[in-house]
């Protein structure tokens, strides 16, 4: 998935950027996320599994979490739960290719929590869109 760089985005303060956690298991897509999100102004981090994340996190201490929710391990619903519980004031957007998405936040318990869900392949601008919001 190659990701377009047209969207555009101003609200950013330079002195304190936006912390963004990116976490996708393709590294080519966390990657790409991050490196156009880095360029948009916000200090953005990718992170290859939900462990990698969770440990990330504790560092970064994210304004955002993007992720995708099919992942080994932890899943992305479950990271998302654990990052608000630590961080409640941490946006969280979850993203994925399958239907099926809508019935793994229902089962874990997750669907009434505010997460935005975006269809993969994600646009830059849908992101930039959700963190702007």
């Amino acid at each position: 998935m190659i990701l377009s760089q047209s969207a555009e985005i101003t609200f950013v303060d330079r002195d304190a950027p936006f912390r963004v956690l990116v976490v996708d298991d393709e590294e080519i897509v966390a990657d790409s996320l991050a490196r156009i999100l880095n360029e948009k102004g916000f200090a953005a981090k990718a992170a290859y599994s939900g462990e990698e994340a969770l440990e990330s996190a504790s560092i970064l201490k994210p304004d955002a979490l993007i992720s995708d929710v099919i992942m080994p391990g932890i899943s992305g619903v479950e990271l998302a739960l654990r990052i608000s519980r630590q961080f409640p004031s941490c946006r969280i957007v979850l993203f994925s290719a399958l239907t099926v998405v809508a019935n793994l936040l229902k089962a874990s318990g997750a669907e009434n929590c505010g997460f935005t869900l975006l269809a993969k392949p994600i646009h830059p601008d849908e992101v930039l869109a959700c963190l702007a919001a």
